[in-house]
This record gives structure tokens, sequence and C-alpha cells, in this order.
């Protein structure tokens, strides 16, 4: 599946999260494979984020982050940088922004996106 999220930096903090970014730690990385996430792309315009995430199933993910040692120490050290998550519901369901177009989609007879 793949799940497009969007957050919001806390004012001024945008250079310190590019530069924590420059790599996540490589235990992250191994939780997330380990959890069925395949790919996670982030973009920035001003403060704003727009994350990609290419998964299994991302609230069982999400899930199973929310109690693991690695991505504890992350948030621990990334959380001060982001100020929100935008949400549509409580929960991790509710963090994916609703897809509204594909190209691919609408080249297979798809009215909306998949």
């Amino acid at each position: 599946m793949r799940v497009a999220l969007h957050s919001v930096l806390r004012e001024g903090h945008e250079t310190g999260y590019l530069d924590a970014h420059a790599a996540v730690p490589d235990d992250l990385v191994a939780s997330f494979e380990r959890l069925g996430i395949h790919d996670w792309s982030i973009w920035r315009s001003g403060r704003d984020l727009f994350h990609l995430v290419e998964c299994d199933d991302f609230v069982a993910a999400m899930d199973a982050l929310d109690t693991d040692p690695a991505n504890e120490r992350w948030q621990a050290f990334i959380g001060p940088f982001v100020d929100h998550f935008v949400t549509s519901a409580d929960g991790h369901a509710g963090m994916p922004l609703d897809s509204v177009w594909t190209l691919q989609s609408q080249r297979r007879g798809s009215a909306r996106a998949s």
C-alpha cells in the first residue's frame, strides 16, 4: 500500500530537521524492514512536510512502532522539531491523506486513485 502523510515543523526548526534526516538510525531502518515499511520519502515546503510511505499495512506498522525501542529513541530525538501531523481522525488510521487522482488510475479506467 502507498500512504501519504502531512506533518508540520515547529517554526524555526526547518534546518535542524533537515540535518537530522541526513540519515535515520540503522536500527530504525531495520525496524521498518521487519514491520513491512519498504520506503519512506519526505518532501518539504516551508514548514509543511509531505511523506510518502510504501508499506504492507500502515496502521499495523505504526501500532508496532509505538512500542519499538528504536522508534522510541528516534521520536525522542526528532519530536522537538515536529509540531504535529495533520489528521482526519484519531489514531494512526486518521493519518493518511485521502487520495484524489493519479494518472495511472485514469489510464486504467478507474475513476478514483487506489
